[in-house]
């Protein structure tokens, strides 16, 4: 009997063992190779923890309220700030002779016109077909249809009587006629100085893009240059930005700018500008007004009751209206529709540099009956002149 319990212990034993044996070498076929070493990684930075998380604060050394230096009360603490920069104030150009001195720009654009017709005078027969020519220079220079032929007939009947054409004889007698034409006698002062009160009160009106804006400043340029203190009314209040390019134009010169607010009635702002004019004792206010397309009829109207309002105070003494000399016909169309609502007193040329169509002079002033009394010959500040027929013609045939 024992033998046998030996026999089955000693066989339990051995199955145990074998089935460790077998177990174990399961083990060691299904384990996954080991991984590959993770690469040394900085930590970023902790990020700061609340609640149950969070750190025990440091000690620190602080100040109490005995060891802090408070002020006493006695005088309030004075922040100073710089002072705000005035702007430089301009001494414009003198005006006297400044067509004259702007004479080379002009000619570059005029001296076609004078070129052509010199050139056609000196041909040795002027037959029917060279005086054709001649009509066809002027028309095309924007003169006009009839100041055209009563120059035309005036130089044939001369030249006939003359006989001998040398060049300076032909360039002196195309000079007479085209002064002649252009209206030597005409009254071009700007009248900015009435005798019985100041100050002296100018409308500048005229289509956007002809430089209307720009003009006025430019002319309160021109007053300020011959002694003059100007106000400006920034009664253009239906376009962008027209009241501060007013204000920085009179800036430049120390003249003095109303302004109302954007959209605001026109009529006010000239109203207030003639009413600050008077009380600062300015010799002139010069008005930019509204010059949106000649075509709507409420621009027309606005204006009108611009005027009107302002004669409520004094008299309008100029209203120059602006056009841009480079529209050659174009702009008579918007000369006449000017002149039934307001009773333009001068007309200001600009952009007379940029074209070659310099015989809108002749034909504007036919079509008014008003004489041009400023141009515009550049960009720059001082660029308007006073308009002079000698000089003018001067540059139209060259030296």
């Amino acid at each position: 009997m024992d033998i046998v319990i030996l026999a089955v212990v000693i066989a339990v034993v051995v199955l145990g063992a074998l089935g460790g044996l077998i177990v174990g070498s399961r083990r060691k076929k299904q384990l996954p190779p080991p991984p590959p070493a993770a690469p040394d990684i900085t930590a970023p930075p902790a990020e700061p923890h609340v609640g149950d998380e969070a750190e025990t604060p440091r000690e620190e050394p602080r100040r109490t309220i005995e060891e802090v230096d408070l002020p006493d009360g006695s005088a309030p603490v004075v922040v100073e700030e710089p002072p705000a920069e005035a702007p430089e104030i301009e001494i414009p150009e003198p005006t006297a002779g400044r067509l004259v001195r702007l004479r080379t720009r002009l000619s570059r654009s005029q001296n076609a016109l004078g070129k052509g017709l010199l050139t056609l005078l000196s041909r040795e027969h002027l037959d029917e077909d060279t005086w054709e020519e001649i009509e066809d220079t002027l028309l095309t220079a924007d003169v006009g249809v009839q100041p055209t032929q009563e120059l035309v007939e005036r130089l044939r009947e001369r030249v006939k009587v003359l006989g001998t054409r040398t060049p300076e004889e032909l360039r002196r007698l195309l000079r007479e006629e085209l002064v002649t034409l252009v209206g030597p006698d005409m009254d071009r002062a700007v009248k900015t100085e009435p005798e019985d009160r100041k100050p002296g009160i100018v409308m500048v009106v005229g289509v956007n893009g002809t430089g209307k804006t720009t003009t006025t400043g430019k002319l309160a340029r021109v007053l300020v240059a011959d002694g003059q203190s100007v106000v400006l009314g920034a009664a253009d209040t239906f376009r962008a930005a027209a009241a501060d390019q007013l204000q920085t134009w009179g800036e430049r010169v120390g003249a003095h700018t109303v302004r109302g607010p954007e959209g605001g009635d026109p009529a006010s702002v000239a109203f207030d500008a003639v009413k600050e004019g008077k009380e600062m004792g300015a010799n002139v206010v010069l008005i930019d007004t509204a010059g949106r397309l000649h075509t709507k009829t409420g621009l027309m109207d606005e204006l009108g009751k611009v005027k009107r309002v302002v004669e409520k105070q004094a008299p309008v003494d100029e209203v120059l209206l602006v056009l841009d000399a480079t529209t050659g016909q174009n702009g008579l169309v918007q000369a006449r529709v000017f002149s039934e609502v307001v009773d333009i007193t001068g007309i200001v040329l600009t952009k007379l540099d940029g074209t070659a169509k310099g015989g809108i002079v002749v034909a504007v002033q036919r079509e008014l009956g008003v004489p041009v009394k400023l141009v515009g010959l550049g960009e720059g500040a001082d660029d308007l002149a006073p308009f002079e027929p000698e000089a003018f013609v001067d540059a139209l045939i060259g030296e």
